[in-house]
């Protein structure tokens, strides 16, 4: 899969203000088609039509949180070996560790600066496919 191009992500996040933030920054700076969920259960919806290549995840929203979306994705063929980043202000060491022990590529802390988000996520990405 080496040198696999990123263009679609998902984006989950119940903060309107934090959606629009992170959308200007993955759309405009970064060039991704980007398709933003408010829940959890949404997100759990829509991937078999938008099949993304990469999706993003809060960890705190309500009715099913981060990490239930995370496992519900897994469950799912279509996502069961699709990357996904926490984009998450619950990021104290123990936290993180349990993101990553549960397979997460990588944990982006927030407040997130949006003028190097894209460049960040594109970073991730290529570090993915070339450790392989």
């Amino acid at each position: 899969m080496a040198g696999r191009l990123l263009h679609r992500i998902l984006y989950v996040e119940d903060d309107p203000d934090i959606q629009e933030i992170a959308r200007l920054s993955l759309v405009e700076v970064g060039g991704f088609s980007v398709r933003i969920c408010s829940y959890g259960r949404e997100a759990v919806e829509l991937v078999p039509r938008f099949k993304p290549d990469l999706i993003i995840l809060d960890v705190m929203m309500p009715d099913m949180d981060g990490i239930s979306t995370f496992k519900a994705l897994r469950e799912l063929k279509d996502t069961k070996h699709t990357p996904i980043i926490f984009l998450t202000a619950k990021v104290q060491p123990d936290e993180v560790k349990q993101y990553y022990a549960m397979g997460a590529l990588e944990v982006i802390y927030k407040p997130f600066d949006p003028l190097t988000l894209a460049d960040s996520i594109k970073q991730i990405w290529n570090r993915l496919f070339d450790e392989r």
